[in-house]
């Protein structure tokens, strides 16, 4: 009878040891993020997930900051580098587009700069592209970091997306938290009711509406090369409604503003707004 017992002590022992040992083993899953690059100031890194049905990538280019530490938006102002990325086309991935969370601006007058003074990610719209069944990814990186002076960086990310394999769950949830901090799109409380631009005096002028209780707006604008802006004035005046003036240069031979896009993003509060603007 104490051996009757004490075997199915024995037994029920093992049964719960085999299921903690099923618990803390590792997993045979490919983690979908690359090594990190490290950096004066920080590292870099990329992560994805598995391709979907229509041939799209979630991705981000994950940079992290030390305190005190900066990086720059798509348009950095007077100074900076704006993070760029390119991939290898061998690695069966395109890039079509990369986003922004809203940034901030940091000096005044000549040497505003616009950017980021905390770890950011950047979202990617990455392409499938050929009929690999594993994607051998290798992107290429280039961005400025700053804590007196810009110090530019680079280096090459590597990682492999194996057809069949279960993303990392935590590399996913990265990817939806920076997803979910972009600025959000033009809603009926927040977004420009009017837009146009004064050819003499070089400025464009914007109706904006905030929302409630959002305070004084911050205004960014990113154009295509060969146009540069100044600081943006915004009207003191209380309300939903603001009126703001932004200075813009055109370089270059072509100095028509008709026809180009420019992206602006709003930040008003714990809420941003990005849109694009387009004139006549």
């Amino acid at each position: 009878m104490n051996r009757r017992r004490t075997n199915k002590k024995m037994a029920h022992r093992l049964a719960k040891a085999s299921l903690l040992a099923a618990i803390f083993l590792p997993m045979p899953s490919q983690a979908a993020s690359s090594a990190w690059v490290t950096s004066p100031g920080g590292a870099f890194r990329l992560v994805a997930s598995q391709p979907r049905p229509d041939g799209s990538i979630p991705a981000i280019l994950e940079v992290k900051l030390e305190p005190g530490w900066k990086t720059y938006w798509r348009d950095p102002g007077a100074s900076g580098i704006p993070p760029q990325i390119t991939f290898d086309p061998s690695g069966g991935v395109a890039l079509e587009a990369i986003r922004f969370p809203a940034p901030k601006t940091f000096s005044e007058g000549p040497g505003r700069y616009v950017g980021y003074d905390s770890s950011v990610a950047f979202p990617l719209v990455l392409k499938r592209v050929g009929d690999e069944k594993d994607l051998a990814v290798r992107a290429s990186v280039f961005l400025g970091v700053c804590e007196e002076i810009c110090i530019p960086v680079q280096g090459t990310l590597d990682l492999t997306l194996k057809s069949g394999d279960f993303d990392n769950p935590l590399d996913g949830a990265r990817i939806e938290k920076a997803v979910a901090s972009l600025p959000e799109a033009p809603s009926d409380d927040f977004r420009i009711t009017k837009s146009a631009f004064d050819e003499e005096a070089g400025i464009i002028r914007l109706d904006l509406r905030l929302p409630q209780d959002a305070g004084k707006p911050e205004i960014f604008l990113a154009g295509p090369a060969g146009f540069s802006f100044g600081p943006p004035v915004v009207a003191d005046q209380g309300g939903a409604e603001r009126r703001v003036d932004v200075p813009v240069k055109l370089s270059g031979k072509d100095r028509k503003i008709a026809g180009k896009p420019i992206a602006l993003t709003v930040r008003a509060g714990d809420r941003s707004m990005e849109t694009t603007l387009a004139f006549d």
